[in-house]
């Protein structure tokens, strides 16, 4: 038995999945730092890692949990969130920020470099966790995000937070989760009822780090796609099967002249701003505020490494200061 159980970790291992020991939930690690890193090594080999340094000014709390889910599959589940705010007494925005690794890989230590840089910039900026793929499908990613932004509220007057200021921020995948988010202030079906359902889970502000805005967009819905592919393995099923979830889950078909402020900020990979052109001609027809920057480099998680990290949190910091 014992010699069984060590070949099949062996074996998730190598696939980039293992089991998380405490809980039972399997775990897709294959969207790592060093794996990105290789990846453009040789074209940009003076970038480096952006690193978890806390700055001066700066307090920290670490694996707080914001929701304990008693009935998953996998038994107890507590979902936790960073919070980085500065030190000096005070009322700030807030920025929910949200990792990336196409919705099954990933963890929320890969925004914290970025979250500890923009709270020194006078914001508490909050990392979250929340569940992937593997564990539960779309839309449980958008009720646990959903159920974050009223703990947030809930906790505001603890953490300094101004409750009436909140953004929230996401990557890649996390960009799709945070604009779907931020689009679909005050429609119902996206809030579950996951917790706190006495507070609001509306931003004021969203921030689309490379993050698809149209599942339907051409450059979106490749229909020859694999059936593990992210988007399939999320949604559980080809856009043949379901369309109208792939069309749900797409912020531009909730778009509307009460949106809020969005920047965009992308890749030299056109394929992750799938609807960007289109929604901001919407924007600009509704006259809602945003901003659109282009790293002009063949790397997708840009903002993990520098020296583009830094680039990224002046934009972001600069847009928070405009529109909060």
């Amino acid at each position: 038995m014992k010699r069984s159980k060590l070949i099949y970790t062996i074996i998730f291992i190598s696939i980039g999945l293992y089991i998380n020991a405490q809980s039972n939930i399997p775990i897709d690690s294959s969207y790592n730092i060093p794996r990105e890193q290789r990846k453009f090594a040789k074209k940009y080999p003076y970038a480096f890692a952006a690193k978890d340094s806390l700055p001066q000014g700066v307090d920290e709390y670490r694996d707080v949990v914001y929701l304990t889910l008693n009935d998953t599959p996998f038994g107890k589940r507590d979902l936790h969130l960073d919070i980085f705010k500065p030190e000096k007494k005070g009322l700030y925005p807030a920025l929910i920020m949200v990792h990336g690794g196409g919705w099954r890989s990933g963890n929320k230590n890969m925004q914290v470099p970025m979250a500890q840089m923009i709270a020194q910039q006078g914001f508490v900026t909050i990392a979250v966790e929340y569940q992937l793929s593997l564990e539960a499908q779309y839309p449980a990613a958008v009720h646990n995000i959903k159920a974050a932004i009223r703990w947030v509220r809930a906790n505001a007057e603890k953490y300094n937070i101004n409750p009436d200021k909140i953004a929230i921020s996401g990557c890649s995948a996390g960009g799709q989760l945070a604009a779907l988010i931020g689009m679909t202030n005050g429609i119902d079906q996206f809030e579950g009822n996951m917790g706190n359902l006495e507070y609001s889970s509306d931003v004021q502000a969203i921030l689309d780090i490379d993050g698809v805005l149209n599942f339907l967009a051409p450059s979106s819905l490749n229909l020859k796609r694999k059936p593990n592919s992210a988007d399939i393995s999320w949604f559980g099923s080809s856009f043949y099967e379901k369309p109208e979830i792939w069309k749900e889950a797409s912020s531009i078909y909730w778009a509307n002249e009460n949106s809020v402020p969005i920047l965009f900020l992308n890749s030299g990979y056109s394929r992750f701003h799938a609807g960007q052109d289109e929604l901001i001609g919407m924007l600009k027809e509704w006259g809602v505020y945003h901003e659109v920057y282009k790293f002009n480099i063949k790397v997708h998680p840009f903002w993990l490494f520098h020296p583009w990290v830094d680039e990224t949190v002046l934009y972001m910091t600069d847009f928070l200061n405009k529109v909060l």
